[in-house]
């Protein structure tokens, strides 16, 4: 079964009550410089939507917070990143926090170690974060971490599973005794079938925190490629290595079309799966992934403007 559905423009989008359903509350990524673009958020995204604000080595805290304040005004649920990685202390983090909920009332983040290589300071996984429980102090209603599905050589150079499964379970442990919702907010992948066995393999191993899949919005094929090769894409890349072959389907763009339909389609034969939502990585453009989801069912097809 081909992965990806390359249509012409000009072709009718047909949405499946599957699609529909497991699009759902989705949700998306954006960065203060890619925020800054969009004029109206409120033209793209459902109300309530959940924004994610990625913290990139070198964003000024100010840029962070002034964008949560906006998604926040707009009427957006906001979760900013918190990169254990780039926070010099437990002093940063208790500041960095009391700034987002004074300014913007956020209430939800996402914790992981973050893409650098040498910790800026005390910190250099989510788990830390966690253990000062300053999250739970400051009242956090919904705390992400994250998860992937083909594995990660930054925490397992050898390619195997280990050290990933390890944190999962140790996270299991922690969801067990706080207060906050917790989720898996994952790397995007590529292939469906990989996805299930990772996802079910994570609740047979008693992992019954909800995942919600990372999925690369539409873009040019050479963008994605680019940065799921920065971001340590694992198996699934040679599945847009071998497209990339290909002259006429390089030329053309890329949409998660068959993923996702495989995807909402076994979601849908199996109720209890753990998959409960999906995350957008919005490649292409904030504005072009945001009218993708709008034409296949996400969140009924409604953006806070619509009239």
């Amino acid at each position: 079964m081909a992965l990806f559905n390359f249509k012409k423009k000009e072709e009718t989008t047909t949405t499946s009550p599957e699609m529909e359903t497991f699009l759902k509350d989705y949700s998306i990524e954006v960065m203060p410089r890619t925020a800054e673009k969009v004029e109206n958020f409120r033209d793209l995204l459902p109300s309530g939507t959940r924004v994610y604000i990625a913290h990139i080595e070198g964003t000024p805290i100010e840029d962070m917070v002034a964008t949560a304040k906006r998604l926040a005004n707009d009427g957006y649920a906001v979760m900013p990143h918190f990169p254990a990685r780039i926070i010099k202390d437990q002093a940063t983090l208790e500041n960095w926090i009391a700034q987002y909920q004074g300014e913007a009332g956020v209430e939800q983040a996402l914790l992981l170690a973050g893409g650098v290589n040498t910790p800026h300071g005390d910190f250099h996984s989510s788990m830390q974060l966690m253990e000062t429980g300053l999250f739970d102090k400051a009242g956090f209603k919904r705390l992400h971490v994250a998860g992937h599905p083909e594995g990660n050589k930054d925490i397992d150079p050898d390619g195997s599973m280990k050290n990933v499964e390890d944190a999962l379970r140790w996270k299991q442990k922690f969801s067990e005794r706080t207060d906050a919702e917790m989720a898996l907010a994952t790397q995007f992948a590529f292939e469906a079938k990989p996805i299930i066995e990772w996802a079910n393999s994570v609740k047979a191993a008693g992992v019954d925190i909800p995942i919600h899949i990372g999925i690369a919005g539409p873009a040019k094929l050479q963008t994605l490629i680019k940065f799921a090769i920065a971001c340590g894409v694992g198996p699934s890349l040679k599945v847009l290595q071998k497209r990339a072959m290909d002259v006429t389907k390089l030329l053309l763009p890329y949409e998660p079309n068959e993923v996702l339909a495989e995807l909402a389609a076994y979601k849908a034969a199996n109720p209890d799966f753990n998959i409960t939502n999906v995350h957008f990585f919005p490649l292409g453009g904030i504005k072009t992934n945001a009218n993708w989801a709008i034409e296949h069912g996400g969140a009924s097809a409604v953006p806070a403007n619509a009239s």
